[in-house]
């Protein structure tokens, strides 16, 4: 049949290979869980998935709703979401790591029917949606035929399956909250695709592949990437709770994975430990897919563990739309290249003014599709956002907020980010979002959040705060890191506070972002910081 839904393509994926392995929690995750099944091959998923179904139309879930998922980086979770998806309805992910103020704007906003929550989050998400007011039951997995979903709100997409809403994911933007991606069957079904077609370095073999993937469920490279392409191909999606870089070469040798997926402060970390005659993974690995590879660390990498660490580009937003990766050779190792624009990409380079980028002048990257529909295989929209989303698809280019430059060979290369986001260990960080937090203290008149250059990271968060009175500077530095830790998730704190007499500022009195940028790296630098990194650790609730 022609693949239409994400569950179309999990059902042909059990036709073909019913007894292959599909979902496989590795020993350390398993015991991090306290899971009881670490295993599904096809057949076993397929029986699971049939009762989730069952017990989610018990509850009343249809076509148009959205179900909160609070349930990890658990095997489970992809069974719930097939499930979900089956009855035409979608997910939204929740990072129960966050701050009770963050989920409850994910919550209210995303408008979830009900939420499903593994136990020791059943209260947290329970106090959060009392202050909704909302009355949004929330159930745990054995419950959820007994749950009794609120309205349901209107899909605005037209009713053909394959853009129907299949999830919601929450991106941090330049301005205001955090915005909430709508996803449709479509743009995983395009991401299956590409991906398992790129070809060169990215060849995927049927019923044998093992992809291994530390990454979060609320981020698209997981949710999307390795699941997809892992059912597309009959492969076995090895989902790991989080990177442990102390224990990740046993876990690739246990795991029998044959690709893994990596964000920029993996090389770094991994690098940094003592060689071993064991270093060689080429016999077993035959490619690492990733983005965002320290440049000085990529070659180093590559020589030491055999595996090829293939740097690609896309954005939640993009999707399939727009995917470019650097998986045919010569790939520039070391020089932030992410390859050359695929068939049916178009793309230009502008300026600060909206002018075209001339040469090999850097400049904004637009993208689209070429033909009649330029927004083919995009994310759908910005939820409850039109504004928004019409301002990204400004004069029918999609703008993707990064810099870079595109050489002769027309291949690409990173430069930096125009948009004020911090890009640190693979997330999203609004600078906006931190500054309103840190605006709530009492101790703070002004501020400003800017990044600043980490080996590891790629990107720390830092702070300049101007003080609302006197006292001591470090002891106001301090109770600003603890009031945002208090309040944002661990990563987005600043791990840098620097305290400052003014913020530099434009005559109609905006931030001069560039120079704050400038003033807090060279304050880093010369160690006129106050440095929290080491108290910048995920809070165990």
């Amino acid at each position: 049949m022609d693949s239409q839904t994400i569950f179309d393509v999990f059902v042909e994926a059990c036709e073909r290979f019913s007894d292959r392995p599909f979902l496989h929690a590795p020993s350390e995750t398993a015991s991090v869980y306290e899971l009881s099944v670490c295993d599904y091959s096809y057949e076993e998923a397929r029986d699971v998935v049939a009762g989730l179904k069952e017990a989610y139309e018990t509850a009343g879930v249809a076509a148009g709703m959205r179900v909160g998922l609070a349930l990890e980086n658990r095997p489970e979770f992809f069974l719930h979401f097939l499930a979900i998806n089956a009855l035409g309805a979608s997910i939204s992910p929740l990072n129960c790591a966050m701050q009770p103020d963050e989920l409850q704007f994910q919550l209210d906003h995303s408008e979830c029917t009900f939420v499903v929550a593994i136990e020791k989050f059943i209260k947290l998400i329970e106090a959060v949606a009392d202050e909704i007011d909302r009355g949004i039951p929330v159930v745990a997995p054995t419950a959820i035929a007994t749950a009794n979903p609120i309205s349901a709100f209107q899909p605005s997409l037209p009713p053909r399956r394959a853009e129907m809403e299949a999830a919601i994911l929450y991106t941090s933007g330049t301005t205001g909250r955090p915005k909430g991606c709508i996803l449709s069957n479509e743009y995983f079904l395009g991401i299956a695709e590409h991906y398992t077609n790129i070809g060169g370095f990215c060849a995927f073999h049927e019923g044998v592949e093992r992809i291994l993937t530390p990454l979060p469920v609320s981020h698209m490279n997981a949710l999307a990437c390795s699941f997809m392409a892992a059912m597309k191909t009959g492969g076995c999606l090895i989902q790991l709770d989080r990177f442990h870089p102390r224990t990740w070469w046993k876990t690739v040798r246990d795991s029998k994975a044959s690709i893994f997926h990596y964000l920029g402060v993996m090389p770094a970390m991994l690098l940094r430990a003592p060689e071993t005659s064991e270093d060689n993974f080429s016999k077993q690995i035959r490619f690492a897919f990733g983005a965002g590879s320290d440049p000085r660390h990529h070659a180093r990498f590559e020589k030491r563990f055999g595996i090829s660490l293939v740097e690609s580009w896309a954005m939640t937003e993009t999707g399939a739309g727009a995917w470019i990766t650097a998986s045919h050779e010569p790939r520039h190792v070391g020089m932030r290249c992410f390859g050359q624009a695929p068939e049916g990409l178009e793309y230009k380079l502008v300026n600060e003014d909206g002018s075209e980028a001339t040469g090999d002048t850097p400049g904004e990257l637009l993208v689209r599709r070429s033909g009649i529909n330029p927004r083919r295989n995009f994310f759908s929209a910005y939820f409850k956002d039109p504004a928004a989303t019409e301002e990204a698809w400004a004069g029918g280019w999609f703008h993707t907020g990064d810099v870079v430059r595109v050489d002769e060979d027309g291949y690409f290369y990173f430069v930096d980010r125009r948009k004020n986001v911090i890009r640190r260990s693979g997330e999203n960080i609004a600078a906006i979002d931190v500054e309103s937090v840190l605006m709530r203290h009492e101790g703070v008149a002004s501020c400003v959040v800017a990044p600043v250059p980490d080996e590891i990271r790629g990107d720390e968060v830092a702070a300049l705060i101007v003080p609302a009175g006197g006292g001591s500077p470090a002891d106001l530095a301090k109770s600003v890191f603890e009031h945002a830790m208090n309040n944002l998730i661990y990563f987005k704190t600043p791990g840098y506070i620097g305290i400052v007499k003014d913020i530099p500022l434009t005559a109609s009195e905006k931030v001069k972002r560039g120079d704050a940028k400038i003033i807090v790296r060279a304050m880093v630098e010369r160690n006129e910081c106050y440095d929290f990194n080491a108290f910048k650790k995920q809070r165990k609730g």
